[in-house]
C-alpha cells in the first residue's frame, strides 16, 4: 500500500545518489565513495520538506568539505518528474527538498484509490496474532478497567489487522479454581439463607458480597425451589457455580457487544484442566529440570528461569544477585494446581498447540509482576515467551464529574459497571475516551466533557468535522451544482496556501501513525492523529473559501476536503467510532 512519506524519502535518496554519480563522472567529485545519509522532515518547513545529510556524511569518504559536497550535488540534481521543485543548501551543508505539486496530487490519488484500505501495509507478512484482553472473572459485571482493557484490545486488534498481521480475538474464561469455588459457596449461601434465613446460614468471610450474587440465589430458588438444600456439598456447589457462570457469562457477551466488541472465541479455563493439559505442562517443566518438590508441593524454579531470562537480556551478574526473585507453586499440597499452572498452560496451548507468531495480552498495571514470570516460564518450555508473548500493561481510569472522582454508582450505590457507563454515555465516546492516552498513562475520564456538544470534547471535535464535511459537499452540489472531482483531473498546483499543504501532509501522515500503533502496540496514536487532522481541516475550513471561487480552484479544495472525509471516516472505523454525516 502507498506510503507517501516513505515514497518521497526514497525519492531524495534515489536523486542524490543520481546526482553524485553525475558529479563524479563529470570529475566535480572522486566517485566510488558509499554514503550512508540520513533523510528527515524539518520541524520548520523554511527549511524545506525533506533533509538529507549525504554531503555531512560523505565528507570522510570523498575528503571534501560538506557544502562544496552539496553544491556540487544541487549542481547535478535533475528534479523533472519528481516530487520536488526544488532544492538548497543550508547550514553546514544540509540538502533541503521542497515539495512540488506532482506529491500532493499523489496522496489525493492514493487516498482515492485506497479507500478503505488507505494507510495499510502487509508488514505483518500474514503472521498470526492473538490479541487477548478483559478475561475479567465471570463471577460478577464488568467495570470500568474492563471497559478501558476492552477498547484498547478491540482496537489494537484492528491496528494490527491493518499492520498485514492474521488476527485472533480471544477472552479467556477462568471457570475454574478459588474465585469460582468462593463464587459457588457466596450463591450457595445467599440461597440457604433465602430458606433458612439470614441467621440460619453463615456466609463465608471471604465470599463475594454484591448484589447481584443475592439476585443469582433467588433466580435460583425461583426455579427449583428447596429442592437443592439437602443435596452433597460438592453437588451443591457444582450446581450453584454452573448455574451462576450460564447467566453472568452471556451478559459479558451481551455488554461488550453493545460496546461494539466480539471474540473469535471465549476460551475455558476448564477446557485445559479436563483434558489434563494444566498436569501434561507441569511434567514438560518437570521434565526439563525446572521443577522441585517441597512441603507436599510442587514448585517452579521461577528464580533460575528469570536469572536466565536477564542475564540473555544484557543484566550483569551483580545486578541479577540484586534481585528479589522467589519461585512459584504449581501444584499445591492438596493436589490442585494453581491459577499460575493454568496459566503457563494457556498460553502454552496459545503458542505450541494454536501456533500463534504472537500473542498479546492486555493487563492492568497491577499484574506487572507477573509479565516476567511467566514469559521465563514459557521460555524454560522452549516457547520463546520473552520474544512471543507481550504484555500491554494500562494504568487505572479515574471517573470524573463535577471535577470530582465517581466510584459508585448512583443508581445501585455500587461500583460502576460498564453497562452503567454506557447507560449515561454513548458507545463512541466511551470507546473513543478509553482510547485516548497510553496504555501506561492513567486515564481521568470526564462524564461531563464526553457528554458535551462541542470543541473541548475530542470526540465530538472529529466526528464534527466529518459531518461538517459532508454539509459543505451536499451544499456546494445542491448550490454550486460542483460535485467531488476524481484525483486525476485536479490541478494540485492550485493548492498552495499554508493550510492547504499543511492538510495534504496530515494525510499522508496516516500510514505511519497506523504502522507506529501496531508496532509500539498503542493504538492512542489514532486518536491523537484524527484530533490533529481535524483540526488542520477547521484551519483549512476557516482559511479556504471554496463557494465562489474559480473552477480549478474550487475542484481542488472539494476534492481535498472529501480526502480528508474519507480518512476520517477510516480511522474512525479503526476506533469502533461513527462517522456521522449530520451533527
Amino acid at each position: 500500500m502507498t506510503n507517501m512519506i516513505q515514497a518521497a524519502k526514497n525519492q531524495v535518496a534515489a536523486l542524490t545518489q543520481a546526482a553524485y554519480e553525475r558529479a563524479a563522472a563529470a570529475g566535480a567529485l572522486p566517485a566510488g565513495a558509499a554514503v550512508k545519509a540520513t533523510i528527515e522532515i524539518p520541524k520548520d518547513t523554511a527549511h524545506g520538506d525533506y533533509a538529507s545529510s549525504f554531503a555531512m556524511a560523505g565528507a570522510k569518504a570523498l575528503h571534501m568539505a560538506p557544502r562544496q559536497i552539496a553544491q556540487a550535488i544541487v549542481d547535478n540534481l535533475e528534479l523533472e518528474g519528481s516530487y520536488f521543485n526544488k532544492a538548497e543548501i543550508a547550514g553546514p551543508g544540509f540538502l533541503n527538498f521542497t515539495l512540488g505539486p506532482k506529491w500532493y496530487g499523489e496522496v489525493l490519488s492514493a487516498v482515492e484509490a485506497e479507500g478503505p484500505d488507505y494507510g495499510s501495509s502487509d508488514e505483518g507478512a500474514g503472521r498470526k496474532v492473538m490479541v487477548e484482553f478483559v478475561s475479567a472473572n465471570p463471577t460478577g459485571p464488568m467495570h470500568m478497567g474492563n471497559a478501558r482493557g476492552g477498547v484498547l484490545g478491540d482496537t489494537l486488534a484492528n491496528v494490527l489487522a491493518r499492520d498485514g498481521w492474521n488476527v485472533w480475538k480471544e477472552f479467556y474464561v477462568n471457570d475454574a479454581g478459588n474465585q469460582i469455588n468462593k463464587f459457588a459457596r457466596s450463591i450457595l449461601a445467599r440461597y440457604k439463607q433465602l430458606i433458612l434465613g439470614e441467621d440460619g446460614y453463615p456466609f463465608p468471610e471471604d465470599g463475594y458480597h454484591g448484589e447481584d450474587i443475592k439476585e443469582l440465589a433467588q433466580a435460583y430458588y425461583d426455579e427449583y425451589g428447596d429442592a437443592g438444600l439437602n443435596e452433597p456439598e460438592s453437588d451443591e456447589l457444582f450446581a450453584m457455580a454452573q448455574f451462576g457462570l450460564e447467566r453472568n457469562i452471556p451478559k459479558m457477551k451481551e455488554d461488550l457487544k453493545k460496546y461494539g466488541i466480539e471474540y473469535d472465541q471465549w476460551y475455558m479455563e476448564s477446557w485445559l484442566h479436563d483434558r489434563g493439559f494444566v498436569a501434561e505442562t507441569a511434567q514438560l517443566l518437570a521434565d526439563k529440570g525446572w521443577t522441585y518438590e517441597k512441603d507436599g508441593a510442587l514448585w517452579l524454579n521461577t528464580t533460575e528461569l528469570l536469572k536466565k531470562k536477564y542475564l540473555a537480556e544484557g543484566k550483569t551478574q551483580e545486578q541479577v544477585d540484586k534481585l528479589d526473585l522467589k519461585d512459584d507453586v504449581l501444584r499445591r499440597a492438596n493436589g490442585f494446581y494453581t491459577y499460575f499452572a493454568a496459566d503457563i498452560a494457556y498460553h502454552r496451548n496459545k503458542l505450541e498447540e494454536r501456533k500463534f507468531d504472537l500473542v498479546i495480552n492486555i493487563w492492568g498495571a497491577d499484574h506487572h509482576g507477573h509479565v516476567a514470570r511467566l514469559q521465563a516460564a514459557l521460555d524454560g518450555l522452549g516457547l520463546d515467551g520473552s520474544h512471543r508473548l507481550v504484555i500491554v500493561l494500562m494504568q487505572l481510569v479515574n471517573l470524573l464529574q463535577d471535577g470530582k472522582p465517581v466510584r459508585m454508582s448512583k443508581r445501585t450505590g455500587k461500583a460502576i459497571a460498564l453497562h452503567d457507563l454506557l447507560d449515561e454515555i454513548s458507545v463512541d465516546a466511551a470507546r473513543y475516551y478509553f482510547n485516548n492516552r497510553t496504555p501506561s498513562s492513567p486515564l481521568d475520564f470526564d462524564l461531563d466533557l464526553a457528554v458535551r456538544q462541542d470543541s473541548e470534547n475530542p470526540v465530538y471535535y472529529v466526528q464534527y468535522a466529518h459531518a461538517r464535511i459532508c454539509s459543505l459537499i451536499a451544499r456546494l452540489a445542491e448550490e454550486e451544482g460542483a460535485a467531488v472531482p476524481a484525483a486525476a483531473v485536479v490541478d494540485a498546483a492550485v493548492l498552495a496556501s499554508t493550510e492547504e499543504l499543511a492538510l495534504v501532509k496530515s494525510l499522508a501522515q496516516y500510514p505511519e501513525e497506523l504502522h507506529l500503533a501496531a508496532r509500539d502496540y498503542d493504538p492512542s496514536r489514532i486518536n491523537r492523529y484524527l484530533t490533529a487532522l481535524a483540526g488542520d481541516f477547521h484551519r483549512f475550513y476557516n482559511a479556504c473559501r471554496l463557494k465562489g471561487e474559480a473552477e480549478a480552484v474550487l475542484s481542488a479544495r472539494l476534492k481535498l476536503a472529501d480526502t480528508v472525509r474519507s480518512v476520517l471516516a477510516n480511522g474512525l472505523s479503526l476506533l469502533g467510532v461513527t462517522a456521522p454525516e449530520k451533527m
